[in-house]
């Protein structure tokens, strides 16, 4: 096995691993679409952040990624690089030693890039892939998941004093707060994300700009709870027509268990489904436990998406 740079060589035999790779996971997962087209794999080539791993002239591996994000997650400094799900791959056999190869070759030139942050985006099934990346000291810290367009099963019937009703685009204003409360629900243990503050201009401004979808639960009248979907759903999934994307869900603590976030989550599922969308995506993170639960028991998880934070004093210059 040699390892070189990703060039414009290997795209041809990269998406077919690519196409390979997702389709043993679409075996475990058959809610998820067929894939007819892939992202443009040359800003992999224009980077030189991708490695290709090579047997008998023939590629077997390889891991690329986008450029840098810097001052990631609002961490000052903070340098991140992120292989999405169509930017790596392995043939099936040796897929461990495949990986690793490979990341020891690109985290060098992640590493060069001044990036102390490393992502890999894995299928849920690639658990030989996942093990080999938690040697590296990879865990995990995102999910995708996909479900049915049907009712959610065993829907608990809310009180009288509850309702949900759709937002128009001039009532958007009313789900500012608890959007609010959302973000700074990340900063406490064991999430430790910090979300900047979003002030209600710039929300709206952005829920009208993505043509977002917001249901609302009120209790008394009150706002209590909000669901959000979209186009985006930043997966190479969110191209297949008919594809929508769930992009939040807050309920306010004193009102969680009584079964409003799965009537806020039956209702847009209702919506979406008679405009005609087919399939239903949403991507949380697997360090929220209260959130993992909940989008695990109406989702089928199809990635896992892997970080590792290397040490900064260690950047190679």
């Amino acid at each position: 096995m040699k390892i070189v740079d990703f060039n414009l060589n290997h795209i041809e035999q990269a998406m077919q691993i690519a196409a390979q790779n997702y389709n043993t996971e679409r075996r475990f997962t058959p809610l998820l679409p067929e894939l007819k087209q892939w992202p443009d794999f040359m800003p992999f080539t224009e980077n030189g952040l991708g490695v290709a791993a090579i047997a008998e002239h023939k590629l077997i591996g390889y891991l690329c990624s986008y450029g840098t994000w810097d001052n990631a997650w609002d961490i000052p400094g903070l340098k991140h690089i992120f292989s999405p799900m169509h930017a790596n791959g392995t043939v099936p056999e040796g897929r461990a030693e495949i990986y690793a190869r490979l990341y020891q070759a690109a985290g060098e030139k992640w590493a060069q890039a001044g990036a102390a942050s490393h992502g890999i985006c894995l299928y849920t099934h690639d658990t030989e892939g996942q093990a080999q990346h938690f040697r590296y000291g990879f865990g995990m810290r995102c999910i995708d998941a996909i479900r049915q367009m049907d009712d959610v099963a065993a829907l608990s019937p809310l009180s009288k004093e509850y309702s949900i009703v759709e937002l128009k685009a001039e009532e958007l204003a009313d789900v500012y707060p608890l959007t609010d409360l959302l973000n700074k629900g990340y900063r406490e243990s064991p999430f430790f994300m910090l979300r900047e503050p979003v002030k209600e201009a710039e929300f709206l401004e952005n829920a009208l700009e993505s043509r977002s979808i917001y249901f609302i639960a009120r209790y008394k009248e009150q706002p209590i709870a909000f669901i959000c979907a979209e186009l985006d759903g930043e997966t190479c999934i969110q191209n297949v027509p008919g594809y929508l994307h769930c992009k939040g869900l807050y309920c306010l603590p004193e009102h969680r268990r009584k079964g409003v976030s799965q009537n806020l989550l039956n209702r847009l599922i209702q919506k979406i489904k008679n405009q005609g969308y087919h399939y239903f995506g949403t991507d949380f993170e697997s360090v929220n436990p209260s959130g993992s639960g909940f989008w695990l028991k109406h989702f089928t998880a199809y990635t896992h998406s892997l970080v590792r934070r290397i040490d900064e004093n260690a950047l190679i210059s």
